[in-house]
């Protein structure tokens, strides 16, 4: 059982988080201070922390989380650290992300929007299956789609699966996995646009203990660990092209070295990439590798956005509504006509995604065991005009930004990557513009 030490001197904020993780799987600790934090992580084995930024010494300027980010360091910590804060300027999030964090969620959170935090960094496995943050609601749609990816579940070949942001790709590479022949292992999953180029290595090859200044201990890479089972490889279009001859490698013969080791390793781990990125056009631009690619694509999958699957959307919906109202111990819940009538009549640029997160809130306020029109809360500012107002190229990307960011529940990375910006450019972004979470 994976370890989150949740750092906050509000007791109700530690139960919080502590709630959402427990049922997902975690095991968590609490600490009230970054004193008392550094305390239990030398007393426990802990594999994430959730970082609040202020404590005693003033409420807004984050110093006090930045300088324990920086003991971590001090102290050759190596342990994901996920800011978490109700004063969430950017400039502040930023900072920390250079001071070693790995991402940020706003106080007051949405559950899904922390254990996607978490969960990204820091999976879990529960009787040796990955714990799944979204219902599959392939197990019931698109059998024409689900027949194509069992037939390639059964073949060693690597697989790479397209489509735009919420599509479910993740949950597909799931589903592929549990239909293989290695689905007594555990699929092992990396965020390729999360790893820093400086860990890129030690993330997926392992590292020697002494082999840098962090590498405390000998750590196993994801190729070892991925070894007879599935490696699933999100967001594979977001690697820097400086990276991809490293990965290229591996995939080319299985060989690799440990960072820090001299015997060549070799792994048979089965590949599962996923992209919203068009691959073919950042050929073009010059950075992806087109060899790359011919080792990714042995099969290809592509998910169709859910604007395109508007014949299955009321099953999918039927799906969610039954999952979630299971979740939070509901009587069983039915959508009326009208409330059909409404989703279906939405344009959903968050997909499937967007579609369970609708649908959530709407089992949650929903006052009678039917849900009606008036339940169902979609995003359709701007869409009743069909032109928009004159404003300049600066101002326009600005609002794009800020929407994207609502969208998205805070998450700028994935806010970047549904406006087509790496990490980077979309930081630089929001410190250019001055954009607080405030205004989002």
């Amino acid at each position: 059982m994976k370890t989150v030490l949740i750092v906050d001197d509000l007791i109700d904020v530690r139960l919080s988080a502590r709630i959402v993780l427990e049922a997902y799987g975690y095991h968590c600790l609490e600490a009230d201070h970054p004193d008392s934090a550094i305390t239990a992580i030398r007393q426990n084995q802990v594999d994430l922390i959730l970082l609040d930024m202020n404590f005693s010494q003033d409420t807004t300027s984050g110093q006090e989380g930045l300088a324990f980010l920086t003991q971590l360091k001090s102290l050759n910590y190596t342990i994901p650290v996920v800011v978490i804060t109700a004063w969430a300027k950017i400039d502040l999030a930023v900072q920390a992300m250079q001071y070693g964090a790995c991402d940020f969620v706003e106080k007051p959170w949405q559950n899904s929007r922390l254990l996607e935090a978490v969960q990204k960094l820091l999976p879990v496995k529960v009787n040796n299956k990955h714990i799944e943050t979204s219902p599959l609601a392939f197990e019931t749609n698109n059998k024409q789609l689900l027949e194509k990816a069992r037939r390639i579940a059964k073949t060693n070949a690597n697989v790479l699966i397209t489509g735009e942001n919420g599509t479910g790709k993740s949950m597909l590479a799931a589903y592929i996995h549990r239909h293989s022949q290695r689905s007594a292992q555990a699929m092992v999953s990396v965020n390729m646009a999360a790893i820093p180029e400086n860990l890129f290595e030690s993330e997926l090859f392992g590292h020697r203990k002494g082999a840098f200044t962090d590498a405390k201990e000998h750590r196993k890479g994801r190729f070892t660990l991925a070894n007879d089972a599935s490696l699933f490889l999100d967001e594979v279009g977001c690697l820097p092209i400086g990276l991809q001859a490293k990965l290229l490698r591996v995939l080319e013969t299985g060989e690799y070295e440990e960072v820090g080791g001299s015997t060549t390793l070799k792994s048979n781990a089965r590949i599962i990439s996923a992209t919203n990125a068009d691959l073919n056009k950042l050929i073009e631009q010059g950075t992806f590798r087109r060899d790359l690619l011919f080792r990714l694509n042995t099969l290809v999958i592509e998910l169709p956005p859910l604007r395109e699957r508007l014949s299955e959307l009321l099953e999918f919906a039927a799906f969610f509504v039954e999952s979630h109202a299971k979740k939070y111990g509901l009587a069983e819940l039915t959508l009326n006509e009208q409330a059909g009538k409404k989703l279906l009549s939405y344009h959903w640029p968050g997909n499937i995604r967007e579609l369970s997160h609708v649908l959530e809130r709407a089992v949650i306020m929903a006052d009678e065991n039917t849900i009606g029109a008036h339940d169902i809360v979609l995003d359709t500012q701007g869409e009743e005009s069909g032109t928009l107002p004159l404003m300049s190229l600066e101002e326009a990307e600005q609002k794009l930004i800020i929407k994207a960011i609502s969208h998205f529940d805070g998450h700028v990375v994935k806010a970047g990557e549904f406006l087509g910006l790496s990490k980077s450019a979309i930081y630089r972004r929001i410190e250019k513009f001055n954009i607080q979470m405030k205004e989002i």
